[in-house]
């Protein structure tokens, strides 16, 4: 059985430390209750965790029907999106314990799409799945074909963290990643023929030139030099939600991350490429672009303005043009080189539902918007 990378490893054992904390307003009992401390895996969403943390509360709790959902420093979280993508977003500099605020009672259905708690969760993450299936492979088919039982083991594998498991029935659906020795093309206006780009390796499985790629874009227009005086993000109207397919053609040269995400972001980028040949890197990858999904995980067409989110780490500025530059770049809670290459990133990053999720902080001058 394919036991993963180390690479995937650490992604899959990857937690954030959580104090949870009851909102005052639902404290029905002196001395209020403690906070709870739980460790959140980050490929897992917050509604997985209220098992854990209601008994902590639920003593307290005024009269009602529970309606879960989680706050910090006063933004909704958004419930869909994986933990550790929220955390990569929202806390520029790292704050550990993560301090978030739970409540039971007065859900702000104005902000956040209904959540039915696990099931709303899964159905969410299979969705994101057929869409990615449907970018790799041009169709979703092995998705909506999958046994019940490949389909409740497959969510029991991310529910309890075991990659071994989760590679072990995700490879019967063939939504195999392009190698590193493929060379990459980014595409941003013209999505091709979905079949010309997909070949089948010796053993039945399909290798892609397409990525499933979200990117979150935090537009700052202030400057800042240390990651704690990064402007905080107060409202998900802050937040771009970039949903683009990386399309991968062979055309000899090789494509850095920081190639991916002007593929991506075409709009605050000069024409000039740090794409580099064959004789200075040895790996690759690339981008193109489709639709967005809804909130509920739902493959409904949106705009950017919709809504989205944004994350990154400190990388050092990377100039990427005369009018923008990027100030934070986050996957998986580490902060990447630009010029790495984008395929080391696909194979080795990517969330259980084969979406990559790239957090980005880009400072730009006031004139420019998207």
């Amino acid at each position: 059985m394919d036991k993963g990378s180390e690479a995937q490893k650490y992604v899959w054992e990857g937690a954030i430390p959580l104090q949870i904390h009851l909102h005052e307003s639902e404290v029905t009992t002196l001395p209020p209750p403690p906070p709870a401390l739980v460790l959140a895996p980050r490929i897992g969403y917050l509604p997985l965790l209220v098992p854990q943390i209601k008994p902590f509360f639920s003593s307290t709790l005024p009269p009602g029907t529970d309606t879960v959902w989680f706050e910090y420093k006063g933004l909704p979280l958004k419930w869909y999106i994986p933990t550790g993508v929220l955390f990569d977003l929202l806390c520029a500099d790292p704050e550990r314990p993560w301090n978030l605020t739970v409540h039971f009672r007065g859900y702000p259905a104005n902000i956040l799409t209904p959540c039915e708690g696990e099931d709303s969760v899964k159905w969410s993450f299979i969705n994101s799945l057929k869409e990615a299936a449907y970018i790799i492979n041009g169709n979703c088919k092995n998705v909506m074909n999958m046994s019940q039982s490949d389909q409740v083991e497959l969510w029991r594998s991310v529910v309890n963290v075991n990659l071994e498991s989760y590679l072990w029935v995700s490879s019967k659906l063939k939504l195999g990643i392009a190698g590193d020795e493929f060379s990459v093309k980014s595409n941003a206006s013209v999505i091709k023929s979905q079949q010309s780009n997909v070949e089948t390796d010796n053993t039945g499985s399909v290798k892609t030139g397409r990525i499933p790629v979200r990117l979150y874009l935090y537009n700052v227009n202030e400057d800042f030099d240390d990651l704690e005086d990064a402007p905080q993000i107060d409202s998900w109207d802050r937040i771009s939600y970039i949903n683009r397919p990386v399309e991968i053609i062979g055309e000899g040269k090789y494509f850095t991350l920081l190639d991916a995400v002007k593929s991506l972001l075409p709009e605050f980028f000069a024409e000039q490429s740090s794409t580099i040949t064959n004789e200075e890197i040895s790996e690759t990858e690339v981008g193109e672009e489709q639709r967005l999904p809804s909130e509920d995980g739902s493959s409904t067409p949106r705009t950017a303005e919709d809504v989205g989110e944004t994350s990154c780490e400190h990388v050092g500025s990377s100039d990427v043009s005369d009018n923008a530059e990027i100030k934070l770049l986050r996957i998986q809670g580490i902060e990447p080189k630009p010029e790495i290459p984008f395929s080391w990133v696909v194979n080795n990053l990517m969330n259980p539902e084969r979406f990559l999720h790239i957090c980005v902080y880009i400072r730009i001058p006031e004139s420019i918007s998207i």
